[in-house]
């Protein structure tokens, strides 16, 4: 195994990759800027590589260094989740990392059922589009958006979304939208990271080609929806994460929920050897029985 470098330079490191400073980075670890250049100076000699670009308006990390701080940054914070949940005497901690909007649309409004459900579960939430890495630590299970090709992980489907053009009560009564060649003349949002696009959906309903711009673009679906729901345009996002947005009636299916692309795009994935912990298994069947509720 090849030798680990000393945690104070990893330390060192990731500070000043996030601060974007020495400086900065030297009065959050209670260094001196040279001792904090020193420790990076050392994890730079030590791998072979230089991490951080210098220049007279400051630093920046080179691409050797993002590529290496993607990897370090997440095993940092399992060290320090692990350590402080150590010290703090919780034994029973549960790591959730899921893709951004299904997090703050989706999971956070029926958490508070899971902490009443399992009050000894000690519960951490992360979210990004980047996935988990299993491998350093960074989470016990992983909700991921895709499409699933992830061999050596357990891969379990969530729901069957429906995937339907979006707008306000208020958009469509001024367009008197009815017909799908409608939106052809009209703002459309486009959400960059869906699976299903907008020329996915004319494809599948009509033999019309979609636009190729659009009024605005998001790469998260709270974004677009938000942006529905001002009468920007029309966006294309799924009724089930769409669905406070739609009992509220902020949001409406502008042409019924028969227009639909049906796929699943959602899965909980972890490895294998994780189903064994109590507070996996809870909170993947938790997790599951929400999904079903719809």
């Amino acid at each position: 195994m090849a030798a680990v470098p000393p945690v104070a330079n990893l330390l060192a490191f990731e500070a000043v990759a996030r601060r974007r400073s020495f400086a900065l980075a030297a009065a959050e670890l209670h260094l001196t800027a040279s001792a904090i250049s020193h420790q990076v100076s050392r994890l730079e000699s030590h791998l072979g590589v230089r991490l951080f670009e210098r220049s007279a308006h400051g630093v920046r990390l080179s691409a050797a260094g993002e590529q290496y701080l993607s990897r370090v940054g997440g095993a940092l914070t399992a060290i320090t989740a692990a350590t402080e949940d150590l010290r703090q005497g919780v034994s029973n901690s549960l790591y959730v990392h899921s893709a951004p909007s299904l997090a703050s649309l989706w999971l956070m409004p029926r958490l508070r059922a899971f902490a009443q459900a399992y009050p000894d579960i000690a519960l951490n939430l992360s979210a990004a589009h980047t996935h988990s890495d299993f491998a350093l630590g960074q989470a016990d299970i992983d909700i991921r958006y895709g499409v699933p090709q992830w061999p050596d992980l357990v891969v379990e489907p969530l729901f069957e979304e429906r995937i339907v053009p979006l707008a306000s009560a208020a958009f469509i009564r001024e367009h008197r939208l009815k017909r799908p060649e409608q939106l052809l003349e009209l703002p459309l949002i486009q959400s960059n990271i869906s699976v299903v696009q907008w020329p996915d959906w004319f494809s599948a309903q009509t033999d019309l080609r979609a636009p190729e711009r659009f009024a605005v673009r998001f790469d998260r679906a709270q974004m677009a929806l938000d942006a529905a729901t001002q009468g920007l345009g029309v966006a294309l996002e799924s009724a089930t994460i769409a669905g406070q947005h739609l009992s509220e009636g902020k949001l409406r299916p502008v042409f019924g929920l028969d227009k639909a692309v049906k796929l699943k795009a959602h899965f909980a994935v972890y490895p294998e050897r994780h189903a064994r912990r109590p507070a996996v298994e809870a909170f993947l069947a938790w997790l599951h029985g929400e999904a079903a509720k719809g």
